[in-house]
Parts: structure tokens; C-alpha cells; sequence
């Protein structure tokens, strides 16, 4: 019996950690300028979720027992934390915000590491490069970019869903500014929140059509370019994470205060890491051994 307690204690601790990186995604969902993608990125969960959505008949038997405690500490983190989070936000956003970039900074080492874990080529450190610079300037275009509006339509909602589709796949796209800059997002939001299926219809057809297309294409990437792939989504989460770092404090108390979040964010997120890496979940190894046997 005792050796039954010990053997089961690992499995009860790997589905508390995937519980609180759940949360924390789910808490960071309401965050100006932080994605659902680049904390996916950060936990290690954005290829797995990827996979299930290009193909989930292959893939959902690999990851479910991963995805239902994420899926629990989500819920649990948008509708539980996420009032606090919001109160705290209204307080004082520099400090949440450099807690969260700290947690995301955390995770660079072995985001790093696992993206060479095939060797590192010059191909991948250009991708790197060239996705942090074309996400930047996309971030700068869009906030300098003169007000353009445009008539709401069928083909107009298709684009909306569509957009927020690459959102979900490309981390660190933002679709709500756009959407804002093109004066569709009040629109939208309102036919959605009403059910108006001349909205909520073309809206579907968008974000379904696209999050198919697209998580096949990237699944496809990490498939044939592992490391040129990764490498990329990794400087899209560089460029996302660059934007909302906090330049401006009421005091030096205030910018002592953020720096000691971040530091507590990176800390947290560096010991998470380390036993996510000590402690795989069960369906990762199992999709390990597969790869190795294909």
C-alpha cells in the first residue's frame, strides 16, 4: 500500500502543476497585450494543442490526461482569478504586468533548449530573428497607423473570425487592435453577446475555417522544421512580451515593486519548468517514444 502512495504521489503533483499553469493562462487571458498563445508557448503546451487541432482523432489519445487539468485550471483561472486579477489591474497594472513578463521570461532557457534539442542551425536563429522584427513592426504599424473604418458585412465578420482564429495560432497576434483600429470590434462583440446569427454565422465560418487551416500548416512546420519552427514561435512570443513592458512608475518605489514581481514571476516560473522537466506528463512520454520509433 505504501509503495502504491509513493508511485501515485508524482501523478497527483504533475496534475496540480498543469492545474496552475491552466490558471495562469487563463488569469493571463484578460491582461492587455499578453496572448493565450504565448503563455500556451511558455508551458509547453502549445505544440501538443496544435497537434490535437490539426489532427485530433491521431492526437487527443496522446494528450487528453495532459489537457484536463489545463483545462480545469483555466476554467478555474479566467472565471476565479481573473476578477482579482482585473481588481488588481485597476490598482496598479505595472506590477501584474511585470509578474506576468516575468513568469513568460522564465521560460526562455528551455524554450531554448528544447527548440535546439536537434542541434541549432543558422536556419533557426534567422527565423528567431526575422519573426521578433516582423511581429514588431506589425505592433508598430498598428499603433501609428492612421484610424481606418470600414462597413460591417458577411464578408467583414468572415474576416473578423478569421483573425481571431490566427490569433489562437500565432502567439503574440493581437486581434482585438486590429479589429478596434478597423471599427468592427464593437460590431462584433455586440452580435455575438446578442446571438445574432448574421454575425455569430460568418464569425464561425472565419475562426473555424482559419484554426483548422492554420494549426494543420504550423503542425505540418513542426513536423518537416522542428527547430526553424520553434525558433520562430519563440521570437513571436520575444516580440509580444517587448511591447507591454512598463517604462513608466509613479516613484522608485513603485519600479522596485515591478522588478520584484518580475523576479518572483521568473522564479516561479524557472521552478514549474524544472519539475515539468523532471516530471513529464504520461501522454508526452508516450508521444516521445513514438516519435523515436517512427
Amino acid at each position: 500500500m505504501e509503495n502504491e502512495k509513493l508511485s501515485g504521489l508524482p501523478a497527483v503533483r504533475k496534475f496540480i502543476v498543469l492545474v496552475v499553469q491552466g490558471a495562469i493562462i487563463g488569469a493571463g487571458a484578460i491582461l492587455p497585450g499578453i496572448s493565450g498563445g504565448v503563455l500556451c508557448v511558455a508551458f509547453g503546451i502549445y505544440q501538443p494543442m496544435m497537434a490535437i487541432l490539426a489532427k485530433p482523432f491521431k492526437n487527443i489519445p496522446r494528450y487528453w490526461r495532459m489537457f484536463i487539468p489545463i483545462l480545469i485550471g483555466w476554467i478555474a483561472g479566467f472565471m476565479g482569478l481573473a476578477k482579482v486579477i482585473a481588481d488588481l489591474l485597476s490598482v496598479n497594472s505595472a506590477v501584474i504586468t511585470s509578474l506576468f513578463i516575468g513568469l513568460i521570461a522564465g521560460t526562455f532557457p528551455s524554450l531554448f533548449k528544447e527548440g535546439a534539442k536537434n542541434g541549432r542551425t543558422k536556419g533557426m536563429w534567422a527565423a528567431l530573428v526575422i519573426s521578433t522584427l516582423a511581429l514588431l513592426t506589425f505592433f508598430y504599424v498598428l499603433k501609428f497607423s492612421s484610424q481606418t473604418t470600414v462597413t460591417p458585412s458577411f464578408g467583414w465578420f468572415v474576416f473578423c473570425g478569421a483573425l481571431w482564429g490566427i490569433s489562437l495560432i500565432v502567439p503574440g497576434m493581437s486581434s482585438s487592435s486590429v479589429l478596434l483600429m478597423l471599427g468592427l470590434y464593437q460590431p462584433m462583440s455586440a452580435g455575438i453577446a446578442s446571438l445574432d446569427m448574421a454575425v455569430v454565422g460568418p464569425f464561425a465560418i472565419g475562426i473555424i475555417g482559419t484554426v483548422v487551416l492554420l494549426a494543420r500548416l504550423v503542425n505540418g512546420l513542426f513536423d518537416k522544421h522542428y527547430g526553424i519552427a520553434f525558433y520562430c514561435v519563440i521570437g513571436f512570443v520575444i516580440a509580444s512580451t517587448i511591447p507591454i513592458i512598463p517604462l513608466s512608475f509613479t516613484g522608485v518605489g513603485e519600479a522596485l515593486i515591478c522588478v520584484a514581481a518580475a523576479g518572483a514571476g521568473f522564479a516561479g516560473s524557472l521552478l514549474m519548468d524544472r519539475w515539468s522537466a523532471k516530471h513529464p506528463p504520461k501522454e508526452q512520454e508516450n508521444a516521445e517514444a513514438v516519435e523515436k520509433t517512427e
